[in-house]
């Protein structure tokens, strides 16, 4: 979601962690909407993203899907914090294994205080095996 992008035009994220083209250590994501709702990156682990020998560390892993439904939620034009992330590991994510990230934008629910948004993503393999899946729930800004 950097400055200027079709998702989120208001915000500079040219730093962020997952995303940004002027952080040196950034992940280097670049989503795109391939059908309404749906977001999609292509991703390789790195040896400097390495928790235990040859596989990524779980926290990035979690950083993955987290910013893909921050994608989905961002391509609606919304502005929103992820306010719950729950995370399912199926298999380790290898380094140097090109996998596919997807973020679905679910569905809102406006409550007395805040609205909901309702996302979920997932990673695949390259044998289209899942290695992890998550659910999130985002607060819109106001």
């Amino acid at each position: 979601m950097k400055k200027g992008s079709d998702f989120m035009p208001e915000v500079d994220d040219a730093m962020c962690f997952a995303c940004g083209e002027d952080n040196p250590i950034s992940l280097g994501l670049k989503f795109k909407e391939t059908s309404p709702n749906i977001v999609e990156a292509e991703f390789i682990a790195l040896k400097n993203h390495q928790g235990f020998d040859g596989i990524m560390h779980g926290g990035l892993v979690a950083t993955l899907l987290d910013e893909a439904m921050a994608y989905a939620v961002g391509v609606k034009g919304i502005k929103a914090y992820t306010a719950e992330l729950n995370i399912r590991f199926k298999k380790a994510l290898k380094i140097g294994e090109k996998v596919i990230i997807k973020g679905k934008y679910e569905r809102s629910l406006k409550k007395s205080i805040a609205v909901i948004h309702y996302c979920s993503a997932q990673i695949i393999d390259s044998s289209n095996k899942l290695i992890a899946k998550a659910e999130a729930k985002f607060v819109e800004k106001t």
